[in-house]
């Protein structure tokens, strides 16, 4: 009788999920080093709205070139 969850795809996913996130992690720590302001503090501290606009897009691009890289 063929198992309707396979458990190699369960354990897959959950590994290049853990792997996606940490290059995502590790992307927006090098694009926080690399600009002169601090993000957080534009953000939160001073309500700078189109930084926040641009860095959610950054963060959403990232995420689908990860996503594209690991599905195949």
């Amino acid at each position: 009788m063929e198992n309707i969850i396979h458990l190699k795809s369960v354990v897959d996913s959950i590994l290049f999920s853990f792997i996606g996130i940490c290059i995502l992690v590790i992307s927006f720590v090098i694009i926080e080093k690399i600009t002169p302001e601090n993000i957080y503090k534009q953000v939160v501290d001073r309500n700078n709205t189109a930084i926040a606009i641009i860095f959610a897009a950054f963060i959403i691009a990232i995420a689908i070139i990860i996503s594209s890289a690991i599905h195949g």
